[in-house]
């Protein structure tokens, strides 16, 4: 019997097969890295679906009230200083005060730790009798009018406070955000595809901004999952935002 020699794989074979597999990689990465990313910016939006029931249920315990982003007249040490303290009681899970896309966070659930927070809360909610950082009275839920438009959470830098991080919340107030000419609601907050705490010469009280950290890959501007005072979830570009009523057309300042 006669036996026939076995062909195996010529070098050119081997090299052709090689390319056609870096090929398909180098196409199917990219789809598999922005998955990942849409499965992540999902999650960030359902996390932040649930502190807004939380932020619900507290009204409906207190008069309908909104829990202040920072209570000021609370002492420091105290678990109502800021709004994730206040509302913990109704969200058991600390994962869900965060976006899982955030780098360097973690839950901050009292003054100390509030800038490790990912998702930040409407700085206009606060609440200061002195009328030194916030109004001096809380916000009735009552007084946002449009709340369809009304942005009560956005995604926002986190990082160690002690490197002016403050990523419990966002705030339209600052000296850098873009004011509106006819229509301070419309006023916004610093806002960008990067990080604009780090290495920022400001203060921490004129930074506070609303980090669109979903999707960015140096030519788009990101995109940041939001809250409205009414409970959707919808995200938003950069440019978007900064457009104001050319653009996305939200209320950052009720008050």
């Amino acid at each position: 019997m006669v036996r026939r020699a076995e062909r195996g794989f010529t070098l050119i074979e081997l090299l052709v097969v090689i390319a056609i597999i870096a090929i398909l990689a180098a196409i199917l990465f990219p789809v598999f890295a922005q998955a990942r990313e849409q499965a992540r910016a999902t999650v960030c939006g359902s996390n932040m679906r649930q502190l807004s029931m939380g932020v619900m249920m507290y009204t409906q315990d207190h008069d309908e009230i909104l829990p202040p982003v920072t209570n000021y007249a609370a002492p420091t040490n105290a678990p109502n200083r800021i709004w994730t303290g206040t509302i913990q009681p109704y969200i058991k899970d600390t994962g869900i005060f965060n976006c899982p896309s955030a780098i360097n966070a973690r839950f901050g659930g009292t003054w100390a730790d509030r800038g490790w927070l990912s998702i930040g809360y409407n700085a206009r909610t606060g609440f200061d009798p002195a009328n030194l950082e916030a109004p001096t009275s809380v916000m009735p839920l009552a007084q946002m009018d449009e709340p369809a438009r009304t942005v009560l959470f956005a995604e926002t830098a986190s990082g160690d406070p002690a490197l002016k991080y403050r990523g419990y919340t966002f705030d339209p107030d600052v000296p850098g955000g873009k004011k509106h000419p006819t229509d301070p609601r419309l006023n916004t907050p610093l806002v960008g595809p990067v990080d604009l705490v780090a290495g920022s010469p400001l203060p921490p009280g004129q930074l506070k901004p609303v980090f669109t950290r979903h999707f960015r890959d140096g030519t788009r501007d990101g995109r940041t999952q939001t809250v409205l005072a009414d409970g959707h979830v919808k995200s938003y570009t950069a440019s978007q935002i900064l457009g104001q009523d050319r653009g996305a057309n939200l209320i950052w300042r009720p008050r």
